[in-house]
């Protein structure tokens, strides 16, 4: 039985790709910072009738090399989810250091345990700030991490990844290596931390976003982004590649018109334009961090990358927008 190792297992792709491990018969090792949510995880995925016979968690993380070995021992393969994320404004050091350092250090003991492939959650966040304004974007584009526009979530995921393929070619391709670079990821959690974010859907199911925004996002499922970093495990066509991974683009109107045919009567009916959006963002932090997005057009819905060489096959973004929903319903946080 081939073992996988999956850093950050709390995490909400991190726990989809232990379960779809799981059910495809791997043995799995996963990281998390404290053994404290360790119930958590096995409650999560035997709740989903997910067997939990060949997982073991261990505590370590991103900054530290302790428990680094106990965890990748045995394994054939690394899934290297773990990084910081946040929705509201932390600090530079916060994003970058913890995940520079996390890749880096996931890296160096995959070589020493003779790992045969790595696989990295990135972002398109590597590809499209702080770089030419353009609509579409694809693998070969590279965020600008020296751009000073650019946001402190981005520049951690570029410079993390940049080095990543740093590593790679200075070691002299120790192991086999691919990226994956998914949009805004949605979709069901498999535990009751929604994740970060689906709060983009949660502001507009639960009214707290009152008029929809021009904001557009690339849409793709979790459980797509999850089946995404197996694929890529298995596939010797995915070696040395990035993935760009997105279903759809939607603008927020798209997004609520989607929850209001279905019963959210609590998204927003009416749209602002830009100038009126860039006056609300003097209200709002979320929106504020968002005002160099507002009214642009970024896509990578044209890339077929992973369709071609995976045999990916995405569900449509308006049934993950619907089921997140749904799950923010049942948990009781739409009054």
């Amino acid at each position: 039985m081939e073992k996988v190792l999956v850093t950050g297992a709390t995490g909400y792709i991190g726990l989809h790709c232990i379960q779809q491990l799981l059910d495809q018969g791997y043995a799995v090792n996963g990281s998390l910072r404290s053994l404290e949510r360790k119930d958590e995880i096995f409650k999560s995925l035997e709740s989903h009738n997910t067997s939990t016979e060949h997982l073991k968690l261990f505590s370590f993380n991103l900054n530290e090399d302790e428990g680094w070995d106990d965890g990748m021992e045995g394994c054939d393969y690394l899934i290297h989810v773990a990084s910081p994320i946040a929705l509201e404004r932390k600090s530079e050091d916060f994003f970058v250091k913890p995940a520079v350092a996390g890749v880096k250090r996931a890296l160096k003991f995959a070589k020493k345990h003779n790992i045969k492939k790595v696989i990295l959650t990135s972002s398109v966040a590597a590809i499209f700030h702080g770089i030419e304004l353009k609509e579409y974007y694809d693998e070969n584009d590279w965020s600008d991490p020296e751009n000073p526009s650019i946001d402190h979530y981005s520049k951690s995921k570029t410079l993390a990844e940049k080095a990543a393929w740093d590593f790679i070619e200075a070691e002299g391709k120790p192991f086999e290596f691919s990226v994956i670079n998914p949009a805004l990821v949605i979709g069901p959690s498999l535990s009751n931390d929604l994740g970060e974010s689906n709060k983009a859907i949660q502001m507009v199911a639960t009214g707290k976003m009152p008029v929809a925004v021009p904001l557009q996002f690339g849409y793709v499922d979790v459980r797509d982004v999850a089946a995404a970093h197996i694929l890529a495990m298995q596939k010797q066509a995915s070696d040395g590649e990035r993935f760009a991974l997105a279903e759809k683009d939607m603008w927020y109107e798209d997004v609520a018109k989607v929850l209001r045919e279905n019963g959210f009567d609590k998204a927003p009916k009416l749209s602002v334009p830009v100038w009126a959006a860039k006056i609300l963002a003097n209200f709002s932090p979320e929106l504020k961090m968002a005002l160099p997005y507002i009214g642009r057009v970024r896509s990578v819905k044209y890339t077929s990358k992973a369709k071609d060489l995976l045999g990916w096959n995405p569900r449509p973004a308006e049934e993950s927008i619907l089921a997140t929903a749904n799950q923010i319903k049942d948990l009781g946080l739409i009054k």
